[in-house]
C-alpha cells in the first residue's frame, strides 16, 4: 500500500490544541513491596512523614520560582502508597499549588489508596484536604489472587473501601490486575462484573506483566508462577472490553475504561505529550521553558532525594532538552495508546516535525495495509483496537 495525497495532508494539519500543565506529587513509601512491582516504591518500618512532605512542599515552592504562575489543570499523588500520608499534608501540598500556580476552577485533585483498614480510615480526612478524586488500588476482587499478588487487603475490604469511597468523592477509579496465573476467561468475566456493579465510571485494568528485578521474576524463572500465554492473554484483553462495553464503559487507552466526561484527565496530560512537573523521589517530568522541552529527573533513593531538597530546594539529578527524534518517538509511544490517537495539529507543534516527517512511510504503510493504524480524517493518527496491542512491536520500527 502507498500513502495517498489525502493521508499524507491528514498527517499535517493546522494546530488546534494548547499545552496543559499537570502536577504530579510521588510518595515513595508502601507497607508492603508487592512481588510484581517494580514501581520507585519502598517500605520503612516507621514513615518519616513530617521530613518527607515539607521536603516536597519545598521541592515545590523552588521550581514554581522558575515557572512563574502557570496555569495548573490537575494534580496527582502517588506512589508509593500516598494514602500513607496524614491528610493534613496532603492539604498543604494542594494549598501551596493553588497559591503558587493559577488553577482551574474544574482542576482534578486524585490521590492513590489502597483498601487496607489504616488508609480507609484517612479518606474523609483526604476529601477535606481537597483531593476530588480517589484511585483505588484493589488489584483484585478474590482473596486467593489477592495472596498470590501479595496484597494487603482483603476481597471484603476492597469492597467495603469501593463502597465508602463511592459515598464521599464525586470520581473514584480502581485498578484490577488480570491474566494472573490460572485465570480462566469465566473468572475474568465473573470478578469483572462484579467490580463494575459497585463503581462504573473509570477502571484501569492491568494485564499482569513479569517485570525485571520483581519478586515475581525469580518465581517465574523457577517455574513457580506460570503467567496466561499470549494466546490467552489476547482472549483475556478481548474479554475485558466486550465486558467494559456491556457496563457501558469504552476504552479510551490501553489499560483505561471510562464512561465519557469520566476519563482521567490527569493521565490525559501524559498521553497527550503536554507539560507536567514530577517532584518526590524518582519524579520525571516534561517541561516547556525557553523554547526546549526539558525531560526531567529526580534523586530515586527517598533520603538522598531528601537531603538534596533540604540542601538545595530540589531533588533534581538531571534535565535533558529533547531533540526533535526524541520528542516525536516520545509522543507516538504514548498518544497511540489512546483510542483517539494523535493529533497532527498537536504533534508537529511539540515535536517540531510533521507526523509525515517523523515516520517511515514504509512501515506506516504496511501498518494501515494491515489495519493496525488508520489515519484520522480531521489529521492524526490512531492505533486500531488490534494494533494497540502490538504498539510495543510497531513503535521501534515506525519512528525514524
Amino acid at each position: 500500500m502507498t500513502l495517498s495525497p489525502v493521508a499524507l495532508n491528514a498527517l499535517s494539519a493546522p494546530s488546534q490544541r494548547g499545552e496543559a500543565f499537570a502536577l504530579y506529587i510521588h510518595w515513595p513509601f508502601c507497607l508492603a513491596k508487592c512481588p510484581y512491582c517494580d514501581f520507585n516504591s519502598h517500605v520503612r518500618e516507621r514513615i518519616p512523614a513530617e521530613r518527607f512532605v515539607a521536603a516536597l512542599r519545598r521541592e515545590l515552592a523552588h521550581e514554581a520560582e522558575r515557572l512563574g504562575r502557570r496555569r495548573l489543570t490537575s494534580i496527582f499523588f502517588g506512589g508509593g502508597t500516598p494514602s500513607l500520608m496524614p491528610p493534613e499534608g496532603v492539604g498543604a501540598l494542594i494549598a501551596d499549588a493553588r497559591r503558587l500556580f493559577t488553577t482551574t476552577d474544574d482542576i482534578e485533585i486524585t490521590l492513590e489508596a489502597n483498601p487496607t483498614s489504616v488508609e480507609i480510615d484517612r479518606l474523609r480526612g483526604f476529601r477535606d484536604a481537597g483531593v476530588n478524586r480517589v484511585s483505588l488500588g484493589i488489584q483484585s476482587l478474590r482473596d486467593d489472587a489477592l495472596k498470590i499478588l501479595g496484597r494487603e487487603h482483603s476481597a471484603a475490604q476492597a469492597v467495603s473501601a469501593l463502597e465508602m469511597a463511592r459515598g464521599l468523592f464525586p470520581r473514584v477509579t480502581f485498578d484490577l490486575i488480570y491474566a494472573r496465573p490460572g485465570q480462566s476467561l469465566a473468572d475474568w468475566r465473573a470478578e469483572l462484573d462484579q467490580a463494575l456493579t459497585l463503581v462504573a465510571d473509570h477502571v484501569s485494568l492491568y494485564q499482569l506483566t513479569i517485570e525485571p528485578g520483581t519478586r515475581f521474576e525469580g518465581l517465574a524463572r523457577q517455574g513457580k508462577i506460570v503467567i496466561p500465554d499470549e494466546d490467552h492473554a489476547a482472549a483475556l484483553y478481548e474479554e475485558t472490553g466486550d465486558v467494559t462495553a456491556r457496563h457501558g464503559l469504552a476504552a479510551y487507552e490501553v489499560s483505561n475504561y471510562a464512561r465519557p466526561g469520566a476519563e482521567s484527565r490527569h493521565n490525559l496530560a501524559y498521553w497527550h505529550y503536554d507539560d507536567y512537573l514530577g517532584i518526590g523521589p524518582g519524579a520525571h517530568g516534561r517541561l516547556t521553558l525557553g523554547g526546549e522541552l526539558w525531560a526531567t529527573r529526580r534523586h530515586r533513593a527517598p533520603e538522598p532525594w531528601a537531603e538534596r531538597v533540604e540542601a538545595t530546594g530540589t531533588g533534581q539529578v538531571s534535565a535533558e532538552a529533547l531533540s526533535r527524534e526524541d520528542r516525536a518517538r516520545e509522543m507516538l509511544l504514548m498518544g497511540l495508546r489512546l483510542e483517539s490517537g494523535v493529533d497532527a495539529a498537536h504533534f508537529a507543534a511539540r515535536v517540531g516535525l510533521s507526523l509525515e516527517e517523523a515516520v517511515d512511510r514504509d512501515v506506516l504503510a504496511a501498518c494501515l495495509d494491515e489495519e493496525y493504524l488508520a489515519v484520522l480524517p480531521e489529521g492524526g493518527l490512531r492505533a486500531t483496537a488490534s494494533g494497540r496491542v502490538r504498539l510495543e512491536a510497531i513503535l521501534p520500527r515506525l519512528v525514524l
